[in-house]
């Protein structure tokens, strides 16, 4: 989550008057995150969370983000849910730009990842994959294969300032991962941003899991790589094979991979480090100094590449 885009108390309260959700008492930005303008919105009723949808986020694609919440939500997945005007209407238009708000969930995301967590968050990443079948609507994964070239070309003349060499060896990583990019696995509705500050705990227990604005119809493989890169590595870039266990284990205590996927998952991690290496480039070269946004480190995901490139089989992430 992020602010972009800024929004002033009369604009606020003009866009809340529209909902059942009484007086509006106090609202704030939120920084965390790269994405979309949110903001927390408390009322006399309750508290909410308003996101407008930034230009990365196409307009097209809001209908499937809010219906999956939805319908997750409907089979017992915790997420938050969009709210209806008294006309009926999930989504709208604020300061030119798409907009939606939401329930707000409890909970706050673990700063210091546990073996706990990770085990917590496979079993509900298994629940999400199993409440999502039957879903009516789908969404190609934007930011598969097809959809790192565009960023290849718009951070290539830069990259080098960031680590000399980067643009060559992203070329090279991204023209093997396309020749060999596993087909035919599993595949269903995924939430594919799973990253920490996404799910919530209160105390020891998972609460809920945000940020549906990358969601697709992807493999399920590719979402647990997405969770292996984002909660298993340690400050020192090395992975952290107990907590990648656990994250396995909590998967598979709801749903079994098999063993295509399996043998795939070395390259899906090799994928998903590139996704977010060159996601993060991009914002890290085209960042607005004054942006309410906390920007992240493209060679954190450089680290995470390297070490998947030595990985030919996913015992080595502690997969039994």
């Amino acid at each position: 989550m992020a602010v972009h885009t800024d929004v002033t108390d009369d604009e606020l309260k003009a866009f809340v008057a529209d909902y059942d959700l009484g007086e509006v008492l106090s609202f704030q930005g939120i920084a965390e995150g790269v994405e979309n303008s949110n903001f927390a919105v408390r009322t006399s009723r309750g508290s909410y969370i308003l996101t407008l949808y930034e230009k990365r986020v196409a307009a097209a694609d809001l209908p499937f983000f809010l219906g999956l919440m939805d319908y997750l939500a409907a089979r017992g997945v915790s997420c938050p849910t969009p709210l209806k005007t008294r006309t009926g209407e999930t989504l709208r238009a604020l300061k030119g730009r798409p907009a939606a708000m939401v329930t707000f969930l409890e909970g706050l995301w673990p700063r210091r990842i546990t073996v706990a967590h990770c085990q917590q968050l496979g079993h509900a990443l298994a629940a999400l994959h199993a409440a999502g079948a039957g879903f009516p609507m789908t969404r190609a994964n934007a930011l598969s294969v097809a959809g790192w070239a565009p960023l290849l070309e718009a951070t290539r003349a830069e990259a080098g300032s960031v680590k000399p060499g980067l643009a060559e060896a992203l070329d090279t990583e991204y023209r093997e991962l396309a020749a060999r990019w596993p087909s035919g696995l599993p595949t269903g509705v995924i939430h594919a941003d799973l990253f920490p500050d996404n799910v919530f705990f209160l105390g020891d227990r998972l609460s809920g899991l945000i940020d549906f604005y990358f969601a697709c119809t992807d493999a399920f493989a590719y979402d647990l790589a997405v969770c292996l890169n984002a909660w298993c590595f340690e400050a020192d870039r090395s992975l952290n094979v107990t907590k990648a266990r656990a994250l396995f284990q909590g998967y598979e205590s709801v749903r079994k991979l098999d063993a295509a996927e399996r043998q795939a998952l070395p390259l899906l991690a090799r994928g998903s480090a590139l996704r977010f290496l060159l996601t993060r480039l991009y914002d890290w070269l085209n960042h607005v100094p004054d942006a309410f946004v906390i920007r992240k480190d493209p060679l954190e995901y450089w680290a995470k590449l390297r070490f998947h490139q030595s990985v030919d089989d996913s015992a080595a992430y502690g997969l039994a």
